[in-house]
């Protein structure tokens, strides 16, 4: 289906139907913005469309026309405001689903495909017959799901990144960890085995002192013992 509907792109794009032809009771300026349009100098068609509005506001020939002149010249946004215009209006069916499927047109160019989406079957619902219509719609409708496919994909590709990246972050953590706790292990096998808390050197100190003291003591005691002897004289 794809593949058939890119064989027809070329179909797809154009506007509905023929440019009218106008006979020579139509106002000058319709005729002369025609003339313009047939040279492709589609600026010049919209200026000479805008003047015919000024003279008449609601002439569909000159609205229609201005909708075409705006389209071949990528302003599509425009054109689909013309178009829109003209099919809110009361004309027959015919004149309505052709403003309609420029309006589906338009709008696809313009990148709104659901919209255009629902300009398309609003023409086929005034004219069920047009088969270039039916062409557009299926394109558009085809063009909408390869959006949405191409969205989740997107998306998926986005929580997938995420995740990666999560994994990745705590892989270099759980690695920083790890070498701060062998960078710990490294220095403390480097560290001597007489090594002792600065608690334990000061209970070490305590103790000594503590010998010293008594040794101290037990020495002057003994000399106080010595210095009591009585020294006996030989008779």
């Amino acid at each position: 289906m794809k593949s058939f509907l890119q064989s027809i792109v070329f179909i797809l794009l154009i506007l509905s139907g023929n440019r009218e032809s106008y006979s020579q009771t139509d106002k000058k300026y319709i005729r002369e913005g025609n003339n313009h349009f047939e040279k492709s100098e589609f600026d010049q068609s919209e200026i000479s469309y805008r003047k015919a509005l000024e003279e008449q506001s609601d002439s569909y020939k000159a609205l229609f026309n201005l909708g075409d002149a705006l389209y071949k010249q990528d302003k599509f946004e425009d054109a689909a405001g013309e178009f829109n215009t003209l099919s809110q209006t009361g004309i027959d069916k015919i004149s309505r689903a052709r403003s309609f499927h420029n309006l589906g047109n338009s709008l696809l160019k313009a990148n709104r495909i659901e919209e255009s989406i629902h300009a398309y079957k609003n023409a086929l619902r005034n004219y069920p017959d047009d088969l270039e219509t039916k062409f557009n719609l299926a394109y558009a409708q085809d063009l909408l799901k390869q959006q949405q496919q191409q969205k989740e994909q997107d998306q998926d590709n986005s929580e997938k990144d995420n995740r990666e990246q999560e994994d990745k972050e705590k892989d270099q953590k759980d690695q920083q960890q790890n070498e701060q706790q062998q960078q710990q292990d490294q220095q403390q096998e480097q560290q001597p085995e007489s090594q002792i808390s600065k608690e334990d050197a000061k209970r070490l100190l305590e103790a000594l002192a503590e010998d010293e003291k008594e040794l101290q003591e037990k020495l002057k005691k003994a000399e106080a013992r010595k210095n009591r002897v009585v020294v006996r004289k030989n008779w």
